[in-house]
């Protein structure tokens, strides 16, 4: 069968030969059994109502091992034959090319290039999901390859509930991931509904099928490093970086501190994973002993060098030897999955990453034990190295909130609203006043023709843009402009693409609006081929994160989910093509909902004038939530907004003299 065959077929009507388990491929460590005996038979009875009953009696067995092996039934048998990569647009079957956009999307969230964990359908952060089996996968595609532009597929956490009579101007997708009743949204209910194969954790940009590999998180690092040093009043040339995880997101961090330019050491557990991203060139090189690596970082830093240095062990070890050693950090953080801490997200110390995995799953609860261990001798040596003069900030990973949870020195001696931790967010301390409060945030795009030559024409199309947009912008957000273009010009030589062909910047409302409308025009114009819109979750609107993306917000509504909720809605009726909304994302489930689109740009009227329309709401949506709760930056961009927009009318706070209290 073709390629274009196999999508039109979805579950095949012929069950295929069962597949080998792959050791050479990154898989996800077993979950933990949570199911009763009763339970156990109910997922498997979802599991096989995918199927046609004649095929039961023979994949019953096969699933029920999975289940007992694995923790999950992934349905490896029918994982497709084909290369899983996204192809150029104009091979995939269909009615619709928003539906073609779309299947390119979910094909590169699956790249094994990109996902994490590409088998088990697993993108990135340990448990972030396209899927939840192979089962969904076939019958979304085939849906997808059916579809007109007068329907909409709903899916309900990873599961295609079907396809829905709907008009061209609703989006083609819409998708919903770990959307649980709030008292059902603990870490055990997560383990225990999607093992039932009910729901599952679509992370931030994973299930929504728009994640473009690591280069998404290397801007945002990027910036962060940068300004990092800046409040430090130090350059980062010869300047230390300490932090850990290579794996998904994280693996961007070395790339990031090469690119702004100091030296960085990165601690990763899992041997496979540090030679993935050796083998890419995205951390310089690989240590497996201390006392080496202790040596190598007084030289880069005497020689000032820019290297990324990873460390082969637990990151523990390493703010323990520099300390005992006397290093020197000038800034440090951390960016494993805390949000997953029980189930791959962060290993103890002290134990080798098999022994871990082995003990994750047979004694989950000695496992949870050593690592809670593990984050209370981590915060201790970091207390360490700050009372010596190290600026440590939370990368949003759920790091000191966890560490609290274990009992760990991480709180505040006076704590206030919002200010409960020892330590800063980053978003607290540098992305949410720098960026979020002035709309400025994770504007990517994707060149659906595959082409290299495409992308170049993009890069230069949103330089052209940001360059004549700077002329005219206020001194207020003169400092980010400036950034993103230095970041865009050398895009192209920092060999970011991973999977498919795709860009990332940070860019406000009108910079949004602009770059697609000049993207749209030569698409027009035959210049390049069509483009796909989206952003990173991780953004000014699209998600309420009280530890993460709303940590700036001090008015009290940080815990409030509103503006995730209303930012989905928004974008549905004014021209996404699809539009994504999760409970979880980045710092755990029942932690964060956040919400996503994608947007297809052909050329056509039709998308420019949907993209004025959502990109406009699609930003200040959350600035005008962000000036509410009076943060003076987003004050000031709504203001300016609303001059832009005489049908934009905003309620603005007033402010009360402190004195009077």
């Amino acid at each position: 069968m073709t390629f274009q065959e196999q999508i039109q077929q979805g579950i095949p009507s012929q069950l295929p030969q069962p597949k080998p388990y792959e050791t050479h491929i990154n898989h996800a460590p077993k979950r933990k059994e949570i199911l009763g005996e009763e339970e156990k038979k109910l997922a498997l009875k979802n599991a096989l109502r995918y199927f046609d009953p004649k095929f039961h009696a023979e994949l019953l067995p096969e699933f029920k091992e999975e289940l007992e092996k694995y923790g999950r039934i992934y349905m490896y048998r029918f994982r497709p034959d084909y290369e899983m990569k996204a192809r150029d647009i104009a091979e995939y079957p269909g009615k619709s090319e928003q539906a073609k956009a779309i299947m390119l999307m979910i094909q590169n969230n699956l790249d094994y290039a990109v996902a994490q964990h590409p088998h088990e359908l697993i993108t990135y952060g340990g448990n972030g999901a396209v899927f939840s089996n192979w089962a969904q996968y076939l019958l979304t595609m085939k849906y997808l390859s059916e579809m007109t532009d007068e329907q909409t597929l709903t899916m309900y956490s990873g599961h295609p509930m079907g396809l829905f009579p709907s008009h061209k101007d609703a989006p083609r997708v819409v998708v919903t991931n770990g959307m649980m009743i709030p008292n059902y949204s603990k870490p055990d209910d997560w383990e225990k509904f999607n093992a039932l194969g009910v729901t599952q954790y679509g992370q931030m940009t994973a299930g929504s099928y728009m994640y473009i590999g690591p280069q998404g998180i290397v801007h945002g690092t990027t910036i962060t490093v940068l300004n990092a040093f800046r409040k430090i009043n130090k350059e980062p040339k010869g300047g230390l970086f300490v932090t850990s995880g290579l794996g998904g997101m994280s693996g961007a961090q070395p790339k990031a501190g090469n690119i702004a330019g100091c030296v960085t050491v990165i601690a990763e557990v899992n041997p496979k994973i540090t030679k993935i991203r050796h083998d890419q060139k995205w951390v310089n090189e690989i240590h497996e002993n201390l006392d080496e690596l202790v040596a190598r970082v007084k030289k880069a830093q005497e020689n000032q060098e820019t290297v990324s240095l990873a460390y082969l062990g637990n990151i523990v070890e390493v703010w323990e030897k520099f300390d005992a050693e006397n290093l020197r950090i000038d800034i440090g953080s951390d960016q494993t999955s805390l949000h997953n801490p029980w189930a791959g997200g962060y290993y103890p110390v002290g134990q080798t990453f098999e022994e871990s995995n082995t003990m994750m799953a047979e004694n989950p609860e000695l496992f949870k034990e050593k690592v809670q261990e593990t984050l209370r001798r981590h915060a201790a040596a970091i207390n360490k190295h700050t009372e010596k003069g190290t600026y440590f900030f939370d990368y949003g990973n759920a790091f000191l909130l966890e560490a609290s949870r274990a009992g760990a020195d991480v709180m505040a001696e006076n704590p206030t609203l919002g200010r409960e931790f020892k330590y800063p967010s980053y978003v607290q301390d540098i992305m949410g006043p720098m960026c979020f409060d002035y709309g400025f945030g994770p504007f990517r795009w994707v060149c659906t023709s595959g082409k290299p030559e495409d992308l170049q024409k993009t890069d230069e199309i949103a330089c052209q843009v940001l360059e004549e947009m700077i002329k005219n912008s206020p001194e207020e957000i003169q400092q980010q402009m400036k950034d993103n273009i230095q970041w865009i010009k050398g895009a192209q030589e920092n060999n970011l693409v991973v999977g498919s062909q795709a860009r990332i910047l940070y860019a406000d409302a009108e910079g949004r609006m602009k770059i697609a409308e000049a993207f749209n025009k030569a698409i027009k114009n035959g210049e390049i081929g069509a483009v796909v819109l989206g952003r990173d979750h991780h953004d000014v609107s699209g998600t309420d994160s009280p530890y993460r993306e709303t940590s700036n917000i001090y008015d009290g509504s940080r815990f409030t989910a509103d503006m995730a909720i209303h930012n989905v809605i928004g974008d549905s009726f004014r021209g996404a093509t699809w539009v994504s909304i999760h409970n979880g994302g980045g710092v755990g489930w029942g932690e964060v909902i956040n919400g996503g689109f994608g947007m297809l740009l052909d050329g056509s009227d039709d998308a420019d004038r949907r993209l004025k329309s959502m990109l406009f709401w699609d930003v200040n949506n959350g600035i005008s939530r962000r000036s509410w709760a009076r943060n003076e930056g987003a004050v000031f961009a709504i203001k300016r907004a609303m001059e832009a927009e005489p049908n934009l009318k905003v309620t603005l706070p007033n402010f009360v003299d402190e004195s009077l209290f």
